[in-house]
Parts: C-alpha cells; structure tokens; sequence
C-alpha cells in the first residue's frame, strides 16, 4: 500500500493505495475522489470496520465521491450517500466504465485522485482526470478485459498489464502509465519505460510455468504450494490452474489465493464468508486449506 503523492500537469495529486491497508486521512490533500478500492473484506486480517470506515470518516467532508465495482454487504450502507457510485462485479466488469463525464462534472473539482494500484485502478484514474472521457478508444473494455480476465485487451493494455505485474511495487511506473494515459498515449517518453517493464515478466511467467506442473486435482480443484525461492506471477499460475479444473488455489506466504473464471457463477465471496470483494478471486488464511478445499469439492461437484 502507497499513500505517496504524485502530481499529473493538472495539478490534481495522486495516490495508489489498496483496500487492506489505506491510509490516514490526513495525509490525502483536499477534496479526495476514491475509485476502484473495494471495501475491506474479512478475509486477510483486515475488516471494514477496522479499515474502510475510519478511513471514510476520516476523509469526512473531503470525500467528494467513491466509485467501485467490487461486491460488499455493506454497499447498501451508502445507497442514499450521493457521493458513492457502487456496483457489483456482475454489473461492471471495471470500474473505469463507470465514469461517465456527467458523474465528474457533478462532483467538481478535487484535489487527490486515490486509485487502486492495478491497471483497472489507474485506468479509472486517468479517465477521472480527463474528464470522463477514455484516454484512448476502447480503453474501458480493455481495463474490464484485463480485470476479469476475459476477453484479449489491445496492445497497449496488454503491455501496460504486463508492466504493473513485473514491477507492482513499483510507485514510478504506476505514474508514468498514468502520465500516458493523459497525454492520450502521445508521450512516447513514457511508453519506452512501460515496454521496458513489460519485458520482464517473463521470467515470472516462466517460473509460474514451471510451479503450475505441480498442480494437482481433485474434485475439479486444482492445488498447488507454490514453495519458490524465485519470484513468479500469480495471476499467470492462477490462470494456468484453470486450465486444469472449475477451480485454482495456490498456497503461498501463510494464504490461500482462489481463483474461477469470471462467468463460473461462483460465488467465492459468500461461500467463504468474506463479506467483499471480487466474487471469483479471494485471498485467506491459509489455516483454512482443509474448509477451503472440502467446500470447493462440494460445492463444484453440485454445479457440474
């Protein structure tokens, strides 16, 4: 999680931050616009209670709007709260579709654009930025593409999602993909260090390549520990689980990531009492492999 700020030629601030961990208010400028952080689910020693609230309190009447698309019980909470725009998965596929240039103008002005640090996140944030208008044709079906994993994204989105997962840490590149995508892909400047990231995932692909031959399957649910001392890519392991069965679950660094295609119609979320999030990937303790697996077996099996 980052609450470090950058700022774009606008002048209007940025902050990459993620739904486990936000930051004190107080260390966002002005009017705040919140887009693509899910609130917090129960799942991985956070909570909303413990996290999503003290920080929307925290914001109070900064908060000038907070749109996403990730499932929580607690939307309802807001449904009378003119400043959140929230939907479920189902409904958007990604959150930058939801920004309409009618929505930005109704809130106005704000001084901090907070985003999710992924390319669904940043894409949202150029958009919010630009007014409301894509910062390149087809972006929006490329960011729901890229988050949903359905569908081929274009070729800037693929290098872009290939860049973010070779360096996710890293805040630089997070604001030279937005700096593109507001000049409207006319700063080549800018695309040389994101196809200079993009090429080193593949290393991380070749070593999730090498991890997923260690799958099992059982019950239509592969399983693997990924037990490596060398960094890989955990979408691509993920993806490559679901190429062997309905369900992929990779043990890793004390959790269980679970991961369906995005049209299964599982519901991982209420199945594992999580309370939010994305409904076909979560992350748990990993103390709950045997529950995990036992109800994934079960609950695969009656679907078939």
């Amino acid at each position: 999680m980052s609450a470090n700020k950058v700022e774009a030629g606008s002048g209007v601030r940025f902050a990459f931050l993620t739904p486990r961990k936000l930051p004190n208010a107080d260390t966002l400028a002005g009017r705040v616009v919140v887009l693509d952080i899910g609130f917090a689910s129960e799942g991985g020693g956070s909570s909303f209670a413990g996290v999503t609230i003290p920080f929307i309190n925290g914001l109070g009447s900064r908060l000038a709007a907070w749109v996403d698309h990730h499932d929580h019980e607690r939307h309802v909470d807001f449904a009378r709260d003119p400043r959140f725009l929230l939907s479920s998965k189902a409904e958007h596929g990604g959150c930058p579709e939801m920004i309409t240039p009618e929505f930005v103008a109704k809130v106005g002005p704000v001084d901090t654009v907070a985003m999710h640090m992924d390319l669904d996140g940043l894409y949202a944030g150029a958009k919010w930025v630009l007014g409301g208008i894509e910062p390149y044709e087809g972006a929006d079906a490329d960011a729901r593409a890229v988050d949903t994993r359905r569908g081929e994204p274009g070729p800037i989105a693929t290098r872009i999602d290939r860049a973010l997962r070779a360096r996710f840490r890293d805040e630089t590149l997070k604001y030279r993909v937005i700096q593109y995508l507001v000049a409207r892909t006319k700063a080549p400047h800018h695309w040389e260090e994101i196809e200079l990231a993009a090429r080193l995932i593949d290393p991380l692909l070749e070593q999730a390549r090498k991890i997923a031959e260690r799958y099992e399957v059982e019950g239509n649910v592969a399983y693997v520990e990924a037990r490596s001392n060398a960094p890989y890519d955990k979408t691509e392991l993920l993806l490559l689980g679901q190429q062997r069965a309905a369900v992929a679950v990779v043990r890793d660094s004390g959790s269980l990531a679970i991961a369906a295609d995005f049209e299964s119609g599982l519901d991982l979320i209420k199945l594992f009492d999580l309370g939010g999030g994305m409904p076909t990937r979560v992350s748990v303790p990993e103390s709950r492999l045997d529950e995990v697996l036992k109800k994934l077996a079960e609950t695969v099996a009656q679907r078939r």
